[in-house]
């Protein structure tokens, strides 16, 4: 191995070990909001609320069996719009959706064959390298934090641990991120083949029924030269569909972001020659949810997640 090597493998070593130093409760805010959903609640309402608090994701509760039942997340909005709108009557088939209740979520997740929902969960006090290693497992986004009372077993959700918030916290205190310096071209983490994109002119559903089918969480937007212009991520089909009227669903992502809101975090890009100490800055300092990986003239190469961060971090793929 070059020094350059032997540099990253260490720094990840030390990584590694803080991340097994730290509970998952050591990365929350001191303050942070949570809230809970139960399953009885409609799925109308509940898209209601998530853009209200601008939240993506909730924790699902089971009030008759008093305990904790999964988390509700983007990915569930498309599956119901997905199933519905594969019915043989579009229309009164998205109707309904205003009288679907998430405890109904699992049953239209089965029919359309979808990927299972996120429903691990790992306690609080337990080391954070648990939390990493389930989401690295699952490709699961976040987990919850649930505690367990060794008396009654009554269950609690304390939080929500997200790759973000995980990739942050680390980036903030293991100052061996900064010799983190293999080229990804290199690490070859990522996606780099068979990307699934769209362009302005795709009908929204399409790019929703990518979204299922590939259980992913967005979609590049390329021009026809495969030039990188925007992204569409599930997201924005929330705020899209938020009032209940599917109809903008038949409108073009071009004229679906024009009704994005102002808050849109960006689209990060990077080159296959950067490193991960450079990605570990952008984390520190902006919301990152991906990276799109482009040439000099922003030709789309590929895709890093947080995910295939995260799982290079803690496996040690080097």
């Amino acid at each position: 191995m070059t020094d350059i090597h032997e540099t990253q493998k260490g720094a990840l070593k030390e990584i590694q070990a803080f991340i097994r130093s730290r509970t998952s409760y050591d990365v929350l805010p001191t303050s942070f909001r949570l809230i809970v959903f139960d399953v009885t609640l409609f799925v109308k309402t509940s898209l209601s609320l998530l853009a209200l608090n601008n939240i993506v994701s909730a924790p699902l509760w089971d009030s008759e069996a008093n305990r904790f039942a999964g988390l509700l997340t983007m990915a569930d909005f498309v599956n119901v719009i997905k199933y519905y709108y594969q019915s043989s009557s579009v229309p009164e088939a998205l109707a309904e959706i205003d009288k679907f209740r998430l405890l109904g979520l699992r049953e239209v997740e089965r029919k359309i064959g979808a990927i299972p929902p996120e429903t691990l969960y790992v306690h609080p006090m337990h080391s954070l390298m648990e939390a990493c290693l389930a989401m690295s497992k699952s490709r699961a986004r976040r987990v919850p934090l649930i505690d367990v009372d060794g008396e009654t077993g009554s269950e609690m959700i304390v939080s929500v641990l997200t790759q973000y918030r995980i990739l942050k916290f680390i980036s903030m205190n293991c100052k061996e991120t900064s010799m983190l310096r293999v080229p990804l071209n290199e690490l070859r983490i990522g996606t780099w083949s068979n990307l699934a994109t769209s362009t302005m002119d795709t009908k929204v559903y399409a790019v929703i029924k990518t979204l299922a089918e590939q259980a992913i969480s967005a979609v590049p937007i390329v021009n026809d030269e495969g030039i990188l212009i925007n992204v569409y991520e599930s997201v924005d089909v929330m705020h899209l569909i938020q009032d209940g009227d599917y109809n903008n669903l038949d409108l073009t992502v071009g004229e679906a972001l024009l009704r994005r809101p102002s808050n849109f975090a960006g689209v990060h890009t990077c080159r296959d020659t950067d490193h991960l100490d450079g990605i570990f800055d952008a984390i520190k300092h902006s919301r990152v949810h991906r990276l799109f990986v482009v040439s000099e003239d922003f030709h789309l190469k590929g895709i890093l997640s947080l995910s295939d961060i995260l799982n290079y971090i803690v496996n040690d793929q080097l």
